[in-house]
């Protein structure tokens, strides 16, 4: 029998998780230099994947999902942590040595990847949250929101607002079709992203 509790439990984790490390380049002067050049906040970095993509492995095991899920889970995995690396090291060097070759890696190569997979590994705890009521705590929808401004803010930073923008629709449009279900966290998620990145292309 799937592990209902523990399966939330997860969820919200790697939401937290998510929430929080996407933003730590976002740290005053990337909390002071470090060894050969770098930042603290570059090593903090290194343990975004981990954070993120754990607790996402065990909802899937909490929730008994089927091998489609864990496919999602595999590629999308690979996706974000080579494009988490690729990013992380280049705009690591990029901060020692500006350049248009970092530039490239950092804010294009390294970005795509790591958003991608992070819309592939969605997909796959998506297909473990269908059939299941829409949450009664408050805490669920909070995160949600989080996710949401996240993934909006991320979008900008990584200059790929319009095809946030799409993923923010589609994602809201599964959630809203579903909202009786647990998915409705998506249509959730889906209005921060929206307006962030709305606000952007209309502002910036």
């Amino acid at each position: 029998m799937p592990d209902t509790r523990s399966h939330a439990t997860w969820l919200s984790l790697t939401a937290l998780a998510y929430a929080v490390c996407h933003h730590v380049g976002a740290l005053p002067d990337g909390l002071g230099p470090a060894w050969s050049g770098t930042r603290v906040a570059d090593w903090v970095d290194l343990l975004a994947p981990f954070l993120v993509l754990s607790p996402a492995l065990l909802a899937l095991v909490a929730a008994r999902a089927e091998r489609a899920a864990y496919a999602f889970f595999a590629v999308g995995s690979w996706l974000y942590a080579s494009g988490h690396g690729i990013h992380l090291a280049a705009n690591s060097i990029g901060n020692a040595e500006p350049g248009e070759t970092a530039h490239l890696w950092d804010e294009y190569v390294g970005h795509y990847l790591w958003y991608a997979g992070v819309v592939v590994v969605a997909v796959g705890l998506a297909s473990t949250m269908r059939g299941r009521p829409r949450p009664g705590w408050p805490v669920a929808y909070v995160l949600a929101v989080a996710v949401g401004a996240t993934w909006g803010t991320n979008a900008v930073g990584g200059q790929m607002w319009v095809g946030g923008l799409i993923v923010a629709v589609v994602a809201g449009g599964v959630g809203w079709r579903h909202r009786g279900e647990q998915p409705v966290l998506f249509a959730v998620a889906a209005v921060p992203a929206v307006l962030v990145l709305v606000a952007h292309s209309l502002l910036g």
